[in-house]
């Protein structure tokens, strides 16, 4: 289950660290490290998130921000039902926090979570477990299936396995005009025309796990986070193929959970 999945995860993960020159990556990485003592809700962070000069940290007790200038955090959890926050995502100053009891969304900086969306407006499930926004379409990845909005939350449509996901449980999810990727509990689905109908692609097609924890499109290709190695493909729909990464290529462990890619850089 992703509960659990969140919680086994949480256990491992202390603080939040980062790097801080520009070319750590050329010279060797070089990180500082934030806790509650810097204002984190807690020391258990789940995700991470940077726009507009500000960090946003999704830990299990709240929302941190902080300027990127500054790193002391301020935690928030105004309004939100469960303050375990699996993943955020800003877009246009509004903040969307994925969390254990809802979707809560702020749009005052995270002064206040005014609005949380839950089974009752639509979501497949209350569990969230990220959460992509693009084209002012709210995509999110529950414990029941992925979840659709495109009037700001207010009605939602929810997908499953009746419409070809892998799985019902979402982990991740990412859209790019009416191509909808999710990363799923049993594999990794791709739909082309806005959820109607999924295309399920698994280890047959070279993925390293069909328990797919993430998914992200750069730059023409497909990476998949799984539990058996980071998966990787051209963004073909017409020839999804993966090739498979694993601590035999120097990942630190075949289990991955997140990972961000940029130009030739993941």
């Amino acid at each position: 289950m992703a509960s659990l999945r969140n919680a086994l995860l949480a256990s491992a993960v202390t603080a939040l660290s980062f790097t801080v020159a520009p070319g750590a990556l050329a010279n060797g990485l070089s990180f500082s490290t934030r806790t509650t003592a810097n204002g984190l809700g807690s020391n258990i962070v789940n995700g991470v998130y940077v726009s507009g000069g500000n960090i946003y940290a999704a830990t299990i007790d709240g929302v941190s921000i902080s300027p990127v200038s500054g790193i002391s955090f301020t935690n928030y959890t105004t309004g939100q039902v469960d303050p375990n926050v699996n993943a955020v995502y800003v877009s246009g100053g509004t903040i969307y926090a994925a969390t254990a009891g809802g979707l809560s969304i702020s749009t005052n900086g995270g002064s206040s979570f005014t609005t949380n969306y839950t089974t009752a407006e639509g979501l497949g499930d209350d569990y969230v477990n990220s959460v992509f926004v693009s084209g002012g379409t709210i995509y999110a990845a529950t414990a029941g299936g992925v979840s659709i909005s495109t009037d700001e939350g207010s009605n939602w449509v929810n997908y499953t396995t009746t419409n070809g996901l892998g799985g019902d449980v979402v982990l991740g999810v990412y859209a790019s005009g009416s191509t909808i990727y999710a990363a799923t509990a049993g594999g990794l689905s791709i739909s082309t025309n806005g959820g109607t109908s999924f295309t399920n692609y698994t280890m047959t097609q070279g993925l390293g796990n069909n328990y797919v924890n993430g998914v992200y499109v750069s730059g023409g290709n497909i990476y998949a986070a799984t539990e058996g190695g980071l998966s990787i493909s051209p963004d073909d729909i017409n020839s999804i193929s993966f090739t498979n990464y694993t601590i035999a290529n120097g990942l630190g462990s075949n289990a991955v959970y997140d990972f961000y890619a940029d130009g030739g850089k993941i």
